[in-house]
């Protein structure tokens, strides 16, 4: 079975570059995504920043010449394997050969040739078809745009779909409108440029994706509904709301095995859900480190990520000082806006042994942090998914978060009377509703151990692995290239035949048995057994012409005998062989033995079918044969009573033919 072909594009990728979320994903998605096959290869810029063992491991794979505008840019691909995904590196020194990723004057030079690379390479790499280009936020904006302008016509490129998605609709990647002529040559195409102006004065790279894609997606459910507002939509909501139709919304997930407290090389004493011995020594080594008091009773809350607005640092600055008059300890680590990190210095300045600010970023102790703390703050202005909720969950700290985005998605809020949750959150963006809430987490963790532990083992029990996202991903793909199957380990629920011994109630056939209860019934009418046996004389019609012996009571019932097989009663009990000698006996009883008339109950049912078969009264005849010639047959059967109530019946045939007469 064919493979489903991705190029997954983004600026940064986990363990090569990392700024944020974006290198998350791009590190564990196309992982997961491998097991779903797919047949994914990750492109990102050679960085300078790259650590050098990586560098060593690169191998040249191709080169070529992209046109960018009036240029001509070196382009350079390498390669190397990385846990079973194969990473291709954009090599071109003047662009990327720098410290840092972001923030140069020429970021919309450098953004715009990579977007032309990604595409460009693809008639250049070795055993590789590309069914899918999955290009990720502004960075890759405008590969979908070239890609349709530019490489349409090309045998390679023409049955290449696209997906983008977006991490962060706050960066948009919005440049002079000089950049379409000098830079991205699209100045000449007035599809392009119409799609891509923002304003009189501009260009957005984003809203080229936006336009351009078969299908959109998002971080989270919650977040692609948001964004379809104008609060959230970033004046980019009136796209969201018309290709709606291709607008999609999965959750992103963590890397279970690197965030995994039972295994996880970064922190003191490793702890699981059966044994939470460790995490109460991780607090304590982790007081210590921050400088704060070793204390078990003190509830510790951290906040670990940019400092800026975006992340509710507005709401902590308006109510921290009352946050920190009350008994807890507070812990942040992160870098950004400047007027946060003076505010964080300045608290943690005026309350030491209370708080801690750490503004740097160091991952060591971003895990120590998540291991040792008892709550993680997260008061976002909106969130499209966020990671650090998600992985502190995994080590037993419980989320104090907004109902935004992917927060409202991944954190399930205490319930006081059912005990169910996975932390605590609030709806509205205000600093005191965010106090009460911390203040209502805090008394729980000190009045109810039962329920803190609880929420604890619930949060440590949900499951953020990427195999879901995975699965969700390659439907969407499936969407656009159907001829691609879904993989082969479906078939594995062929084990269910085993539960063929389901069908093992075949034994309710036993109730066959059932036509036991016949013979129930036969005691009481013996007569039943009798009519077993009958079966064998019916081939015995030979003995029909007998009527001769009917004219014994006279000559004349022979022909009133020979339409009386119809209307005879006889065959009344024929149709029910045990009633068909009933009838006869009560008949013999009005005349000798009215008693066999009182046990026999069942002749209304005699009365009830009135349907009479004209070959049931060739069995009397039978019967009266069998009384006359082969009695001593009925001997051996042991069924002399039985033999002696026919001769009754022939008296009840006489009694007809003389009323028909006396009629």
């Amino acid at each position: 079975m064919r493979k489903m072909g991705v190029l997954f594009a983004a600026f940064e990728a986990v363990p090569f570059m990392k700024t944020g979320g974006l290198g998350d994903v791009a590190g564990s998605l196309p992982q997961a995504l491998s097991k779903e096959n797919c047949d994914v290869r990750v492109i990102i810029p050679k960085f300078g920043a790259i650590p050098q063992q990586y560098k060593d491991q690169m191998r040249y794979v191709c080169h070529f010449y992209v046109p960018l505008g009036w240029r001509a840019q070196y382009c350079g691909i390498e390669m190397l394997e990385h846990k079973g995904v194969i990473y291709y590196f954009v090599d071109n020194e003047y662009y990327f050969n720098r410290g840092g990723a972001y923030g140069y004057f020429d970021d919309g030079e450098r953004i715009a040739f990579f977007a032309k690379s990604v595409v460009e390479c693809i008639q250049y790499l070795p055993d590789f078809h590309c069914d899918i280009l999955h290009a990720n936020d502004w960075h890759t904006a405008l590969s979908p745009v070239f890609l349709r302008e530019f490489y349409r016509g090309i045998e390679k490129y023409d049955n290449i779909k696209t997906v983008f998605t977006v991490h962060n609709l706050k960066f948009q990647g919005q440049m002079s409108d000089r950049v379409l002529p000098d830079i991205l040559g699209l100045s000449h195409i007035p599809a392009a440029e119409s799609q891509l102006r923002c304003d009189r004065d501009s260009v957005n790279f984003m809203k080229g994706a936006l336009c351009y894609s078969d299908i959109l997606t998002t971080v989270s459910r919650a977040y692609a509904e948001e964004i379809q507002r104008p609060f959230f939509g970033e004046h980019m909501d009136e796209i969201f709301r018309r290709r709606s139709s291709i607008l999609y919304g999965v959750m992103n997930g963590i890397d279970t095995d690197y965030w995994n407290p039972a295994t996880d090389p970064y922190i003191p004493h490793n702890f699981s859900r059966e044994d939470m011995s460790g995490k109460l020594e991780c607090k304590r080594d982790l007081q210590r480190e921050l400088g704060l008091e070793v204390n078990d009773g003190l509830p510790l809350v951290i906040m670990i990520g940019r400092l800026t607005e975006q992340k509710g640092m507005d709401l902590v600055d308006r109510v921290i000082e009352e946050m920190l008059n009350k008994p807890i300890e507070f812990a942040v680590l992160g870098t950004g806006d400047r007027k946060y990190e003076d505010m964080l210095r300045y608290y943690a300045w005026k309350y030491p042994g209370r708080m801690c600010a750490c503004i740097t970023f160091d991952e060591a102790l971003s895990h120590r942090m998540y291991a040792g703390a008892d709550m993680l703050l997260m008061p976002s202005l909106f969130e499209p998914c966020g990671l650090s909720q998600m992985i502190a969950m995994r080590y037993g700290t419980l989320p104090v978060v907004r109902e935004t985005g992917g927060l409202r998605d991944s954190v399930w809020p205490y319930n006081q009377y059912t005990g169910e949750g996975t932390g605590f959150s609030f709806a509205n963006y205000n600093a005191h509703e965010m106090l009460f809430t911390v203040k209502n987490a805090v008394d729980l963790f000190w009045l109810d151990k039962y329920h803190w532990n609880m929420l604890m083992d619930h949060a440590m029990q949900a499951d953020f692995s990427w195999a879901k996202a995975a699965k969700e991903y390659y439907a969407i793909y499936l969407r656009l290239h159907p001829e691609v199957e879904w993989p082969d380990p479906e078939p594995e629920p062929a084990p269910e035949p085993e539960p063929a011994p389901e069908p093992e109630p075949a034994p309710e056939p036993e109730p066959a048995p059932e036509p036991e209860p016949a013979p129930e019934s036969e005691p009481a009418p013996e007569p039943e057994p009798a009519p077993e046996p009958e079966p064998a004389p019916e081939p015995e019609p030979a003995p029909e012409p007998e009527p001769a012996p009917e004219p014994e009571p006279a000559p004349e019932p022979e022909p009133a005998l020979e339409p009386e097989p119809a209307p005879e009663p006889e065959p009344k009990p024929l149709a029910k062989k045990p009633a068909a000698k009933k009838p006869a006996a009560k008949k013999a009883a009005t005349k000798k033995e009215e008693p066999k008339a009182e046990p026999v109950k069942e002749e209304p049912k005699v009365e009830e079918k009135p349907a009479e078969k004209k070959p049931a009264a060739k069995k009397p005849a039978a019967k009266k044969a069998a009384t006359k010639k082969e009695e001593p047959k009925a001997e051996p059967a042991k069924e002399e009573p039985k033999a002696e109530e026919k001769p009754a019946a022939k008296k009840p045939a006489a009694k007809k033919s003389t009323k028909k007469k006396t009629e």
